[in-house]
């Protein structure tokens, strides 16, 4: 592999038609292990003398929010390198990526995805879509059956690694990992039998994934960040990994916010925060930022008044203009799942153009059932984060991580530790008559 990147960074220098494996525009560790691994694949099974660069579909500045040592950073080879501009075909890694690259659309030679796609969002080239809990599990399937003589140590524990962090450790119970997971995850345990075991890894992968210490506001918010666009309007949701009590007690928070929509031309910002209490059980949190009034009020009244599913909301107060804050009832309705709640309040916003004369009812308590739910949870403050500072470095990435965010959900997630949140939040209702958090 390492000889692999070399090469890469060679065919770069001498400016030589490239062939380009595109991952999607969340980067999350399946997006880059599937990119690196695929092009790696397709460069030992050509006869002819072609590479193909794997690319992180981001920008380098990104890169230390993305907590991965593939290799050296000069072997990373990101959107700022124009490998796009100089390829000749390109392998997709999902047809959702292709959105905002239009103008690949004809150059593209292959889609493979592990999501239900839109037919709309397909380029005229074969896409291979196959519902499984990696996109990894699919590049090892065409390893292992294509050329598994070009295999190395190297390349089998970044693919076993990514399938058994996406699928949760492969816990069936939480329906993740899929028969075809398990198998590969196997085989390769089976060709590499040093390969580190899977608690092992999936403990490292894992707290690497809920390790904010270090990073700004801004930094915070694009480290796991997914945007949907609506005819013309725009809004990014991320995952924060403290509690929301503390983020909005950060120093400047509201120009950060509204810097980073700015410079984003983002309409509307949803943060979801995820942490565990002192009892160990998960605890999540919603925040909506949006200056413009009216399609703040739509965002919100579509949370709130959400039947399918229910998210059990409670408004948290808050000083802070511009934006409304709630505690989560309901810990099984992941980012995946509020994606779609999110697309249809934008759709409404665009098709009417009116605003709400009057805020839809708030599904919960009051405010004052708000600050005694708040009081339950409010003792699991993340300790050590820093604060912001003038012009601050950017993290170091840790050493023992190959993950960003994965991903949460859908992508993104797109890290499955949104599956584990959904499971501990089970494992938590089974326990006891009441949850734990009863207004979350």
């Amino acid at each position: 592999m390492e000889d692999y990147l070399q090469g890469c960074r060679a065919a770069l220098q001498e400016s030589r038609p490239l062939h380009v494996v595109l991952g999607n525009e969340a980067c999350d560790l399946d997006s880059m292990v599937s990119a690196l691994a695929l092009a790696f694949y397709l460069t030992k099974t050509t006869e002819a003398e072609e590479v193909f660069i794997p690319v992180l579909n981001i920008k380098r500045s990104e890169l230390p929010l993305r907590a991965v040592h593939l290799a050296e950073e000069d072997n990373h080879h990101h959107r700022e390198k124009h490998c796009l501009g100089r390829g000749k075909q390109v392998a997709a890694l999902s047809c959702q990526n292709l959105q905002s690259d239009s103008a690949l659309e004809e150059s593209v030679a292959e889609v493979i995805d592990h999501r239900p796609i839109e037919q709309k969002h397909c380029p005229p080239c074969p896409v291979s879509v196959e519902l499984v809990g990696s996109c990894a599990t699919l590049v090892a399937e065409r390893i292992l059956q294509g050329a598994p003589e070009i295999l190395d140590r190297e390349t089998a524990a970044l693919l076993h690694g990514t399938i058994i962090l996406d699928c949760v450790n492969m816990d069936l119970k939480i329906g993740k990992a899929t028969p075809k997971d398990k198998e590969y995850v196997e085989k390769l345990e089976a060709l590499f039998p040093d390969l580190p075991e899977r608690n092992e890894i999936f403990d490292c992968l894992q707290k690497a994934k809920f390790d904010v210490s270090g990073l700004t506001t801004e930094q915070m918010l694009r480290k796991d960040q997914k945007v949907i666009y609506t005819q013309g309007v725009k809004a990014a949701i991320s995952a924060v990994y403290m509690d929301l009590v503390a983020f909005l007690q950060r120093p400047g928070l509201l120009q950060d916010l509204s810097a980073l929509c700015q410079a984003h031309s983002c309409d509307a910002l949803v943060a979801m925060t995820i942490f565990f209490n002192t009892h160990n059980e998960p605890v999540r949190q919603l925040a909506v930022f949006c200056p413009q009034v009216a399609l703040r009020m739509m965002i919100c009244g579509a949370l709130e008044c959400s039947h399918s599913p229910v998210l059990k909301l409670t408004p948290i107060p808050t000083t802070h203009p511009d934006l409304q804050a709630y505690l989560q009832g309901n810990t099984q309705v992941s980012r995946k799942k509020l994606l779609p709640l999110l697309q249809e309040a934008l759709s409404a916003y665009s098709d009417s153009g009116k605003i709400p004369t009057e805020q839809p009812e708030a599904v919960g308590a009051s405010a004052e059932q708000a600050d005694q739910g708040l009081d339950k949870t409010g003792s699991s403050l993340t300790p050590g984060l820093s604060q912001d500072e003038d012009d601050p470095p950017l993290p170091p990435t840790p050493m023992n991580s190959l993950v960003d965010e994965c991903p949460l959900d859908q992508g993104l997630p797109k890290l499955s530790a949104e599956a584990v949140f959904e499971k501990c939040s089970q494992i938590s209702l089974s326990q006891s008559p009441t949850a734990a958090v009863s207004k979350k």
